[in-house]
């Protein structure tokens, strides 16, 4: 049976309740699997090992998930080469693809959950009305542990950059 958090995030001017748990710092990262844009199945295990920046977005799209993507990927030259930034949507691989070459991101892995919402479930920021993904950054030390957790309690609110990239970087 999975948690569902009524009124949990604020979308296109109406409340929308959340799939899943909300995640604490200390808690472990669950594992997921979502879609590259090369169409192949990605693991979270993939990345074990490696301090992970993960930037949920409703749509790459939109205004505030185009700056918060641009904004991760501008910040990633600067984290070395142990931290990797991964931002899921529901957008279709095809679109991520096309958006991140228009935009010029190449330093962001971006990854569709749009098959099986398994990271949205997973990590609670699974719109149950659009399903689409809230706004949320999770930041994921080399042993799995979650060390920063914001959750954006609306669509159009930017999540705090620098806190997650200092979670980030003490996590090295």
């Amino acid at each position: 049976m999975s948690i569902e958090r009524a009124a949990a995030f604020m979308f296109a001017g109406s409340q929308a309740t959340l799939i899943g748990p909300e995640l604490k710092v200390g808690d472990k990262a669950p594992e997921f699997t979502a879609m590259g844009t090369n169409l192949a199945a990605v693991k979270s295990s993939e990345y074990a090992g490696k301090v992970r920046i993960i930037s949920s977005v409703p749509s790459l799209d939109t205004g505030v998930c185009d700056t918060q993507t641009r904004r991760f990927n501008q910040e990633a030259a600067n984290l070395g080469e142990n931290v990797v930034v991964l931002t899921l949507s529901m957008d279709l691989p095809f679109a991520q693809k096309r958006w991140c070459g228009a935009a010029g991101v190449d330093r962001v892995v971006t990854l569709s959950d749009f098959r099986e919402g398994s990271f949205g479930a997973a990590y609670g920021t699974l719109m149950k009305e659009w399903r689409l993904l809230s706004r949320a950054v999770f930041v994921v030390d080399s042993q799995e542990n979650i060390v920063h957790a914001e959750y954006c309690k609306a669509g159009g609110e930017q999540p705090n950059y620098d806190a997650a990239l200092e979670a980030a970087k003490a996590a090295k």
